[in-house]
């Protein structure tokens, strides 16, 4: 038996640019995190005592006698793309689906190092990040952007830069207590509602690249400027969190499936309960908002925003891993002639 723990992301600026159509032309960059919220996939082979083969259990359960039967596309299409069969699988997660956190690459990610670790063949980072690309931009057929799988696959606090070459994780050097307190000045909110990713990309992709390029590149900047205010010790953190503010209404008008006015309205709900700055985290349209809130701010915050869940939370650094491994013998099945 495999259990693997792959962490979700939280991205900061350059959402946007990390679109293969963007940076192949133009360079991206984006500044994310991981967050202690995780999902964790257990992997098994299946007993031969049953009239089915292979079994997988998410939001509902299948059991199937062959891989093609499964609808689930992404556990379908990378079970194919390993050669897995007679599996047992098991996905569960401390935050929901489609929330905004990139929980469908974490999740594709997660799967590919249970399916090597089952194998007994060893994964590294980027051949995860660059297998989970390949299972759902290619395979699935899914809009969206290289950060995510990045992110989920190498954990930690990272710049990840896009060229036409690939692209490159850099860490952010900033001090332990510089970071604690970046992280105690964040404040994440479930708004409650969720959505495809690929949906909303499909409403904003419907404004092309050309239409929305000054803005990308405008955004493409601030993660530098982010990263100079995080590692520069004389700097005013503050200042983070009031160009958060200026890059989601930069975001805002890259697509109309960004924002609604439900999201509008709890956004400045927190900004006048005193946040400086915030964003709805992932594609658009739902899932989790994040603010920049002084300490002595939080509480009023908090209360302003009492209708939603508080969501605390840690950074991590360890990206995904294997924290189960009992490693089982395995035939395979041989074929009826």
């Amino acid at each position: 038996m495999i259990i693997t723990r792959t962490p979700f992301r939280m991205s900061f600026f350059g959402g946007g640019t990390d679109m293969e159509e963007y940076f192949k032309e133009n360079k991206g960059a984006v500044l994310s995190t991981t967050i202690d919220k995780y999902c964790y996939v257990n992997v098994r082979h299946l007993p031969r005592f049953f009239d089915y083969s292979t079994e997988v259990v998410y939001s509902r359960t299948e059991k199937v006698k062959n891989i093609d039967e499964i609808e689930h596309p992404l556990i379908r299409n990378i079970m194919k793309m390993l050669d897995m069969h007679e599996i047992r699988l098991t996905y569960e997660a401390d935050l929901p689906a489609r929330s905004g956190l990139g929980t469908s690459s974490s999740f594709a990610v997660g799967m590919l190092l249970a399916f090597y670790a089952l194998k007994g063949e060893y994964a590294d980072k980027k051949k995860l990040a660059d297998e989970a690309i390949y299972a759902e931009r290619v395979l699935c057929e899914e809009a969206g952007g290289y950060q995510d799988q990045i992110a989920a696959s190498y954990g930690g606090f990272n710049k990840i830069v896009f060229d036409k070459d690939g692209y490159t994780v850099k860490p952010i050097i900033i001090s332990p207590e510089r970071k604690k307190q970046l992280n105690n000045n964040l404040m994440m909110f479930f708004t409650g509602f969720t959505r495809f990713s690929s949906d909303v990309q499909k409403v904003n992709n419907k404004t092309s690249i050309e239409e929305k390029k000054d803005k990308l590149k405008k955004m493409y900047d601030m993660v530098d400027q982010a990263e100079q205010i995080l590692c520069d010790k004389n700097r005013n953190l503050d200042d983070f969190g009031r160009l958060l503010d200026e890059s989601w209404k930069l975001k805002k008008q890259t697509g109309k499936g960004i924002s609604t006015s439900n999201i509008d309205k709890l956004y400045d709900k927190g900004i006048k309960a005193g946040a400086l700055g915030g964003k709805l985290l992932g594609a658009g349209g739902g899932g989790f908002l994040v603010f920049y809130v002084q300490p002595e701010k939080q509480e009023i915050v908090k209360n302003a925003m009492k209708d939603l869940l508080y969501i605390p939370f840690e950074f991590e650094n360890e990206g995904a891993s294997v924290i189960h491994y009992y490693p089982e013998s395995y035939e395979p099945k041989k074929e009826e002639k």
